[in-house]
C-alpha cells in the first residue's frame, strides 16, 4: 500500500473574542500511514504565531535545505473572513510541503507540533530531553486522551 500524509488546517476560530488578547487559530488534522508518523490520526489547534515558531526551528534543523513559507503577516482584523480564508489556505499549502519534506519529517519538534497539544515551550523542553516524558509518550498520551479522539472525530467532515 502506498504511503500518504493528509493535513487539513480548518475552522479558523477567534479566541478570546473582544479583548486585547484575542487570537485566531486553526485546526488541523492528520491522516496517515506513514510510519514516520506515531499517530495516525491527530486533531490540533494552532495559532500562527506557534506556526512561526515551527518553521524557524524546522528552518534551523534543515540547514541548507529550504522550509516553505508561511502566508504573510498581517493586521487585517480578525472580522475579516477574507483574509482568514487566505491565511488558512496559505498555512494549509505549508504544511502540506512541509510533510513531503524529508528532512522536516524528521524532526521531533513538527511531529510534537502536529500530534499533540502541548505549548511551544514543552515541545522544546522535550526535544531536549528535559521532561519526563518522550516525544512518543507525549504523542501516545495525546493519541489516546478523550480531547485528542473528540477533536478527531469531530473533524471526520
Amino acid at each position: 500500500m502506498k504511503e500518504f500524509v493528509a493535513v487539513r488546517v480548518q475552522d479558523p476560530r477567534i479566541q478570546n473574542e473582544g479583548s486585547w488578547n484575542s487570537y485566531v487559530d486553526y485546526k488541523i488534522f492528520l491522516h496517515t500511514n506513514s510510519k514516520a508518523f506515531t499517530a495516525k490520526t491527530s486533531c490540533v489547534r494552532r495559532r500562527y504565531s506557534e506556526f512561526e515558531w515551527l518553521r524557524k526551528k524546522l528552518q534551523k534543523n534543515a540547514g541548507l535545505v529550504p522550509v516553505p513559507d508561511l502566508p504573510g503577516k498581517s493586521f487585517f482584523s480578525f472580522n475579516n473572513e477574507d483574509f482568514l480564508e487566505k491565511r488558512r489556505r496559505g498555512l494549509q499549502v505549508f504544511l502540506d510541503k512541509v510533510v513531503h519534506t524529508t528532512v522536516c519529517l524528521s524532526d521531533s519538534q513538527l511531529h510534537l507540533f502536529l500530534q499533540t497539544q502541548l505549548p511551544i515551550g514543552h515541545i522544546q523542553d522535550c526535544v531536549q530531553g528535559l521532561t519526563p516524558y518522550s516525544v512518543t509518550d507525549a504523542i501516545l498520551t495525546y493519541a489516546s486522551s478523550n480531547r485528542g479522539l473528540a477533536q478527531a472525530q469531530y473533524s471526520v467532515t
